[in-house]
Parts: structure tokens; sequence; C-alpha cells
């Protein structure tokens, strides 16, 4: 198994992970998705739902070269094709793998991932903090 995939079960056991139509759309809906990833084998109007939950909830959609059953096998469920990442430093080591394997392809979105990482980072160290 490939870095790619074993940073996908990461994801899985740190619960920063939504596997399966539904509960991916959810998370762009909610906004918490940052990065929504499809099967290469996904249907049209699979990918097409998710560009769309994508352009929604405000974060990048890659489709990733790999099967629904591997995608699935990876996480120990069912295929699976759709999985929405809601935790930007996991989303942006996701896309630096696959920059490394395809950087005409994946570079730029692994640069925009970094500098929405970044921009969380600073955000969260400014906001205040409850007392309560």
């Amino acid at each position: 198994m490939d870095d790619l995939l074993r940073t996908l079960g990461l994801c899985k056991r740190a619960g920063r992970l939504e596997a399966g139509e539904e509960p991916a759309g959810t998370a762009c809906q909610r906004r918490k998705c940052r990065l929504l990833l499809v099967a290469e084998d996904a249907a049209e109007n699979t990918v097409r739902r998710a560009e769309h939950l994508a352009g929604t909830g405000g974060c990048l959609c890659a489709q990733v070269p790999y099967s629904k059953e591997v995608l699935g096998q990876a996480l120990g469920r069912s295929p699976c094709a759709l999985l929405a990442v809601t935790d930007a430093g996991l989303a942006g080591a996701l896309l630096r793998r696959l920059a490394a394997s395809d950087p005409d392809r994946w570079a730029e979105a692994a640069e925009a991932m970094e500098q929405k990482a970044e921009k969380i980072q600073i955000r969260k160290k400014k906001k205040p903090r409850r007392r309560g």
C-alpha cells in the first residue's frame, strides 16, 4: 500500500475522514470539508455531484488515481467513491503525496491547500478563547 492510502487510513483513525456520498455531502454542506476525494472509476453523476458539493462547501475537489474498491479496502470498508477530509493539515499531506507522484497535475492544488492550512492556523491563534 502506498503513502496516500496510508495517510487516508491515518485520517480515518484520527476521525478526520467522512467516507461515502451521504457523510461526505454533509461535511461539505456544513463547510467542514477541506478536501473532497473522488475515485477514478466514480460515475459521471457522482463526479458532478462532488464538484457541486465542493463548490458549495468551499473545498478542493480531486479525482484520485484509485478505484472505489481500493479506497474502500484501504479504509477497511465496502467500496467508496467519495471521501471528505475535514482537517486542513491532513488534506495538505494527501495533496503533497499526490504532487510527489504527478507534479504537473497536483502541484498547484497542493500549494493552494498549504496556503489554506496556514490561514486556518493563523485564525486559530488569533481567535480568543472563551473562559467559563
